[in-house]
This record gives structure tokens, C-alpha cells and sequence, in this order.
């Protein structure tokens, strides 16, 4: 079976689960259920296939508890993060769901024992709290306890058919593609409450491509806003993890969202010391000042979100903030994040950010940010997306290159939210691979396109009150049909010599009939 076919089978089988089991339970609720038992299945497997590491002799999962000595305990933590016992496995609770009478505590028992396992080890703050949102005795599964657990057995039993291939055929990453799509289904179904956090996987793609571009190794990749963490990971999905030598930060202001995102890197194989994920508010609490700065930024920030701004005399004196001399205004948050970014990125790379077009033709603060970056040649590119990518809005979006490190004094504008650059679905236009090289082409050789790209130098940019709009500089293509005045007048004047023929025969013919 080729990895394609297996990979949309199974997003089919998992989809089905969702819908078959979740009962009354809201589906926006239920997919913690599905993607928490989905991830104790991944940790349970991808611990086992390290503890047995290819010896055919060894049987982790029928081994006894007793037999584990805290030697092995001890190494086995430090090396993957967590510690799961054989009698703790995902089989071994699979094999009697049905029958447990005690799965929900059973359930909380195991997921508390695996999180404690970490306390005191470098991977605490990375398995802490994974489970919180998966809580095995919550009403929302039933009102008793015979009901909580026959739910939860048909999750079980639905992630235990699932077919994830083989840890030695390097198709670990279902796991992780299985995840994502899940959760992009619900964020499609759950309108705006599923777009604040997740980014489709096209989108998440060509961010990656232009954050990372021309670049051999980074030394490490950062979102402020990471969500559920896709963007993260994308940037995985498309170069060598060794290209990212320190690897993946990111910072979530929402705890599930967040717990959703440390669930997703251990799902995508990256292990708890490549990444490291922050819980706080970004703008106000950021937890990666001593990190920085960063090879490569990617973010998709929520937009236009209100903040304290001015309200808070001392953020003007924050060195993210204080060299643009102004706030971004309280109800309209977009440009604090993108100082932010700015702020983290080094010398030698690039930021990319999506942002919402409102920004980039404002006036008041916004326009005065707008004449920080470009009087200090910190933008690359602007970059005009087609409406209709996101779940839950149906925006245009635009992205904003940032770079320290431009030979020139010119800012490039692409518009490719023309028709050459979607696939247009039933419910959301989609990216395609040949759409996003294309972008990423043009992006790369900063050339001349008409209609479709121009550079220009930011002395003109500033005689146009810092507008950053695409549409103020790439001339949009006029697909009008052109009209041949002189043509049609010369057939207007036939037709009206036919009309005159026709009136006059007509003139005739009453007459013959009233003679």
C-alpha cells in the first residue's frame, strides 16, 4: 500500500471514529478524546520500539512491572522524556476495554503516572499537564460511570484498528498527519474557533519555504504564536531536521491549544530536548528573550486582537517595541507581534507572518510601524494570498517577509491571489504544490512580473505614506473584453438600417391590410 493511499484511509477511518462514538458530546469537545487516546497509542508504540530497540527477543509489552529496575527507569527517562510501565501500554488496555469496569480511573491512573515520571527530569516542563484536557472521567463522556467507559472503549477500539504502518518503514509520521488532519477537520466544522489555531497545512507550507529560503542550517525556528504548532512542523515536514540545529520554539497563550502543540511534537517524532514550547501571553510575558535570536520566524498570529498597548505606559521602553518609537494600537494587536518577531530575528534570517491586509494601508500608529520597517529596510516582501485559505474566515490574507540582511533598498510585492495561483474546492481554496513553488520562484529571483510582481524602492514607498498594500503597486491585470468603438458603430448603424427596412415593410403590409 503507498504511503498516499494508507495515509487517506486511515484520515478516513479516523474521521468515521469521531462521528460514530461522540454520541452527545459536542464535537469540538470530543476531538480532546479522539486525539488524546490517538497520542497515548503514539507514546505507548514509540516507547515500546525504543525499549526493544529491534531485538526480536524482547516483548516489552508482556513483560511484568517488576522486572524494571529503576536503573532502567532512570535511563530510559532522561533519554525519551517519560516513562511508561508494560502493565501501562495502550495494548495491554486495549486488549480488556471492553470489559474494565474501571477504565476511567484505570485511564487517569496511567496518564498522571506517565506525566510524574518526568518530575525532576530535564523533560518535566515538556510532559507536564499533556493529559489535562483529556480528562477520562468527565461528564461530557456520560453521567455514569458505565456510560464514561463505554465511550471510551469505543475510542480505544476505534485508535487500536487503526493501521499506522511500521516504525521500521519510516511511517512514523501518519501519526502526525493523522493528527493534524483531524484537527483540521473540526476546526473546518467549528467555524472561527477552529481558525484561531490552526493553520491548513498549504498555507503552513509556503510560510516554511519563505522563512527558510536559500538558507543550509538554521540555528533554530521560532513561533510566537505557535497554536497547535503546525507551522513548526512544516518547517520540519520540508528540510532535513539537521538543517535546524537547535530546534523548534513556540509560545501559546490558550492551554489546550497548547497542550496540543507539545502533543503534536512528540507525534512528529521530535524529541522533548529539540523542542520547547511556552505557555503566556507573547506581548506581555514573552519566554524566549534569552534564546534569541532566531535563524528562522514563522507565525500565524490571531488578528487584530485587542491589547493592553498605551494602556501600559512601560511597554514603550521594551526593546521590542521602543525602537518604532509607537504602540500598536490596543484594538488592533497585529503589528506588536510583528515587532515582536523583528525583535527575535537575527542577522541572517527571515520571518515570515501572516497578516491581516488592514495593516499595511492604516494610518495613525500603524502607518508611523509601517515607516519603521521600511525606512530601516527590514522589509523584504509583501505578499498578497488568494481569500478563502483559512477555515473560519474567508479573508485575503497577505504575508510579510522580514529580513535583516536585504543587498538592496527595494521592497518586493507579489499578488498571487489571482486564479493561476488556488484550486478552488467546495468550502476552501486550496495551495497546491506547483502554486506554492511558483511563489516561492518568484520570491526567490525578485524579477519583474506583470500583473503579478514589481520591487520598489522604498523611497517610493515613503512619497506613498509607507503603503504597504500589493495592490498600490502591482498593476492589476484588466481582463475586460475591449470594445472596438468604431466596429460596433458601424454595426449599430446596420442594425438600425435593417430596423428601418423592417418598419417600413411592416408600414407596408397595414396598409395592404386596411386597404
Amino acid at each position: 500500500m503507498t504511503t498516499t493511499k494508507q495515509r487517506d484511509e486511515l484520515q478516513a477511518a479516523i474521521w468515521k471514529i469521531a462521528n460514530e462514538v461522540r454520541g452527545a458530546v459536542d464535537g469540538w469537545d470530543f476531538k480532546q478524546f479522539v486525539l488524546g487516546m490517538l497520542f497515548y497509542r503514539f507514546i505507548s508504540e514509540n516507547f515500546t520500539s525504543f525499549i526493544e530497540a529491534g531485538d526480536e527477543s524482547i516483548d516489552y509489552a508482556h513483560l511484568s512491572d517488576d522486572v524494571i529496575t529503576p536503573e532502567i527507569k532512570d535511563d530510559a527517562t532522561k533519554t525519551k522524556g517519560y516513562f511508561i510501565y508494560p502493565s501501562q501500554l495502550f495494548l495491554n488496555i486495549a486488549e480488556n476495554a471492553n470489559t474494565n469496569v474501571n477504565l476511567n480511573t484505570d485511564l487517569a491512573a496511567i496518564f498522571a503516572a506517565i506525566e510524574s515520571s518526568a518530575n525532576g527530569y530535564a523533560s518535566e516542563h515538556d510532559i507536564k499537564g499533556l493529559f489535562a484536557d483529556f480528562d477520562t472521567t468527565s461528564n461530557r463522556l456520560g453521567n455514569t460511570v458505565e456510560e464514561k467507559n463505554k465511550r471510551l472503549a469505543a475510542v480505544i477500539k476505534g485508535v487500536e484498528s487503526l493501521d499506522f504502518g511500521n516504525f521500521e518503514d519510516n511511517e512514523i509520521d501518519l501519526f502526525g498527519d493523522a493528527y493534524e488532519f483531524l484537527i483540521s477537520n473540526y476546526a473546518a466544522n467549528a467555524g472561527k474557533s477552529g481558525g484561531e489555531f490552526f493553520t491548513p497545512q498549504n498555507v503552513s507550507k509556503l510560510i516554511a519555504q519563505l522563512a527558510l529560503f536559500g538558507q543550509s542550517s538554521v540555528n533554530k525556528i521560532y513561533d510566537p504564536a505557535c497554536g497547535s504548532g503546525s507551522l513548526l512542523l512544516q518547517a520540519k515536514k520540508q528540510f532535513d531536521e539537521h538543517l535546524i540545529e537547535d530546534g523548534f520554539f513556540g509560545q501559546e497563550i490558550n492551554h489546550t491549544t497548547y497542550n496540543l502543540a507539545r502533543m503534536n511534537m512528540f507525534l512528529h517524532n521530535i524529541n522533548y530536548d529539540k523542542f520547547d514550547i511556552a505557555l503566556g501571553d507573547t506581548l506581555l510575558n514573552p519566554r524566549y528573550g534569552n534564546e534569541k535570536p532566531f535563524d528562522a520566524i514563522v507565525s500565524n498570529p490571531p488578528y487584530s486582537v485587542n491589547w493592553v498597548g498605551s494602556d501600559d505606559p512601560t511597554l514603550i521602553n521594551d526593546d521590542r517595541f521602543a525602537p518604532a518609537g509607537v504602540l500598536a494600537p490596543k484594538s488592533k494587536a497585529d503589528f506588536a507581534f510583528v515587532l515582536h518577531s523583528l525583535s527575535y530575528l537575527s542577522a541572517r534570517g527571515r520571518a515570515a507572518i501572516v497578516c491581516f491586509p488592514g495593516i499595511f494601508y492604516r494610518g495613525g500608529a500603524e502607518q508611523k510601524i509601517r515607516k519603521y520597517l521600511v525606512d530601516n529596510n527590514f522589509v523584504e516582501t509583501v505578499i498578497s494570498l488568494p481569500p478563502n485559505l483559512f477555515y473560519g474566515t474567508s479573508i485575503a490574507v497577505n504575508i510579510l517577509v522580514l529580513s535583516k540582511h536585504k543587498p538592496d533598498s527595494k521592497t518586493q510585492f507579489i499578488d498571487a491571489s489571482g486564479e493561476d495561483f488556488f484550486k478552488k474546492e467546495t468550502n476552501n481554496n486550496v495551495l497546491l504544490p506547483e502554486h506554492i513553488d511558483c511563489i516561492v520562484e518568484i520570491f526567490g529571483n525578485k524579477e519583474e512580473i506583470q500583473y503579478v510582481a514589481t520591487s520598489v524602492d522604498n523611497s517610493k514607498i515613503a512619497e506613498n505614506d509607507y503603503n504597504l498594500s500589493v495592490s498600490s503597486y502591482v498593476e492589476a491585470e484588466d481582463k475586460r473584453e475591449v470594445i472596438d468603438i468604431v466596429k460596433l458603430n458601424a454595426e449599430v448603424a446596420q442594425t438600425v438600417k435593417r430596423i428601418d427596412v423592417l418598419r417600413a415593410d411592416i408600414d407596408k403590409i397595414i396598409k395592404e391590410l386596411e386597404a
